[in-house]
């Protein structure tokens, strides 16, 4: 198995349906990438209403899991213990991604390089109107100016596990930490940067379209009091990852990762 699509997904609407069908009409082939389809935190008339998508598209390579444990990290989590490819990719469950993106993305990984894709950003509903992005502009900063390693312009892409194709390897056992609702993508994504040294870009037909939804997790509003009592814990986290592994480490990636968490406080104040 070349590639594992992970998608977690909780009290899915109809934006799940379009998200799966961009990942079945690929042109990368069916019998070289799997979807690891996780339903967290919920049971029906979901759980009803995924299998019957699964049988209309039982020549798509699924493995489906339901857990009363909620959680996108758990979820994640569950998908990475069952993954079967030497890749894995990241789908949000209201994203959508283009019909090249895994054929492009596995065209230009390799087992020391992640690959990344074009990332757009767009209002529900209205995604033939793209929206001002900073990730969008980095993608087009580096395909210009060729970046291969993690300059400043390519971490920007790090902040979490979507728009990427990342080898297997690099994860190994490594995993979500559950204990974080919010900066829990920035964390493991800096968890496995040790390994991170190359990078490649698809061009802009491999597409990671980011839906801006009203009601989705990255929108939603929280106490200062927890955000604050969050990000000391996840700043802790950042440090003794570092610390103890120095030398495997990017110090600026490092730096970034404090200053991202610092900035989350300061915003919500």
């Amino acid at each position: 198995m070349k590639i594992t699509v992970i998608v977690p997904t909780y009290k899915p609407q109809a934006y799940l349906w379009e998200c799966l069908d961009s990942i079945y009409k690929q042109t990368f082939p069916k019998t070289d990438y799997e979807l690891v389809l996780v339903l967290n935190g919920c049971d029906e008339p979901y759980n009803t209403q995924i299998n019957e998508w699964l049988t209309k598209h039982s020549d798509l390579q699924v493995q489906y899991f339901q857990t009363d444990e909620g959680g996108v990290s758990n979820a994640r989590n569950i998908a990475l213990d069952n993954a079967r490819g030497e890749y894995v990719t990241f789908i949000d469950d209201d994203d959508i991604i283009s019909t090249a993106c895994l054929e492009e993305l596995y065209e230009k990984a390799t087992p020391d390089t992640v690959s990344l894709c074009y990332p757009y950003a767009f209002n529900d509903g209205y995604l033939d109107e793209q929206l001002p992005y900073r990730i969008s502009d980095a993608f087009k900063y580096c395909v210009k100016n060729k970046c291969t390693k993690i300059s400043s312009k390519v971490r920007k892409f790090f902040s979490g596990p979507c728009m990427k194709l990342i080898p297997f390897s690099f994860i190994q056992n490594r995993r979500f930490d559950k204990r974080f609702k919010n900066g829990e993508d920035s964390l493991f994504m800096f968890l496995i940067s040790d390994k991170i040294h190359n990078v490649a870009f698809t061009s802009k037909n491999a597409i990671y379209y980011r839906r801006i939804r009203v009601g989705s997790a990255s929108n939603q509003k929280r106490v200062f009091k927890t955000i604050l009592t969050s990000q000391m814990l996840i700043t802790k986290e950042y440090f003794k990852i570092y610390l103890t592994n120095t030398p495997k480490y990017n110090f600026s990636f490092f730096l970034t990762r404090i200053m991202g968490a610092i900035y989350s406080v300061l915003i919500k104040k």
